[in-house]
């Protein structure tokens, strides 16, 4: 399984940026996909998480609750992405962010430990 993450960039308070996780290679049925970020200086950081089910054709999103909903998830079947959409973008949120599968599909996985495969980062740059 490979991930690969991209979208990144600078932009300035207020402002949004969408980025893309495109996952290829087997993977099972179930799985989940999320999003972390590291700030310089900071511990990694669980951002957003999205429960994939091939067969029913589902995906469920779940968050990290300090984001007061300004960020979503979503997956594009066709393309085998999942997006992370930013917005309302603050200085704070400025960090490396990486995709990264969790292949067990536990439940709500936010654990870095449980998501066995991991996309290169991306950087997120937001100014005052």
């Amino acid at each position: 399984v490979q991930l690969q993450a991209s979208g990144g960039g600078s932009v300035q308070t207020g402002g949004s940026l969408t980025l893309s996780c495109a996952v290829s290679g087997r993977t099972s049925t179930t799985y989940n996909v999320g999003w972390f970020r590291r700030a310089p200086g900071k511990e990694r950081e669980f951002v957003a998480g999205i429960a994939i089910n091939t067969r029913l054709n589902t995906a469920n999103a779940y968050y990290a609750s300090s984001l007061k909903g300004r960020f979503t998830i979503s997956r594009d079947n066709a393309k085998n992405t999942v997006a992370l959409q930013m917005n309302s973008l603050e200085p704070e949120d400025t960090a490396a962010y990486y995709c990264a599968l969790d292949p067990a599909a536990w439940p709500t996985s936010r654990d870095p430990q449980r998501f066995r495969y991991w996309g290169q980062g991306t950087q997120v740059t937001v100014s005052s």
